[in-house]
């Protein structure tokens, strides 16, 4: 039911991530491309890993993409979860668990501490299944980003 993605995978990658991003209201912002996509999971120097939770006849149901972080606190990596979708039609299916899951045994197998991602303050959905699953949320903690000028203006040359 979940597998490594592989470079074949990343149209489908793409296509989910744009349904997400049109779930979570924020189309005009997904503007990653297939190419940027196959080069961060599958380049050189790959930056991204990604999982794929396949239906019983093999079609794509959903995915997970993520990246290494770094706790100075505990010494060791953990994983931090970009994106965890499952196409609508099949959300309740098991699909989205068994990503976590997957997720999960990649951290016990690996001894990194920490499974973390982040998920919209209007997402009770999302919010009831990842507290059913022992999560729990950081609330005194508060993301922070730059981006686009804010960035651009803070790391041009001096």
């Amino acid at each position: 039911m979940i597998r490594n993605a592989t470079a074949a995978d990343v149209p489908v990658i793409h296509a989910m991530i744009l349904e997400l991003a049109e779930y979570e209201k924020a189309l005009d912002e997904a503007r990653a491309s297939e190419a940027q996509l196959h080069e961060a999971l599958f380049g050189e120097r790959p930056a991204a890993f990604a999982f794929i939770a396949q239906t019983p006849e093999g079609e794509p149901a959903g995915f997970a993409l993520w990246f290494l972080n770094f706790s100075t606190w505990r010494g060791v990596h953990g994983i931090y979860l970009e994106d965890l979708y499952v196409r609508p039609e099949l959300r309740g299916g098991g699909y989205g668990k068994a990503l976590l899951t997957e997720l999960a045994r990649t951290c016990v197998e690996r001894g990194y501490e920490r499974l973390e991602w982040s998920v919209l303050n209007w997402n009770e959905p999302s919010i009831k299944f990842y507290e059913s699953l022992g999560a729990r949320p950081q609330d005194e903690w508060t993301v922070y980003r730059l981006t686009d000028d804010a960035l651009a203006g803070l790391g041009a040359p001096e």
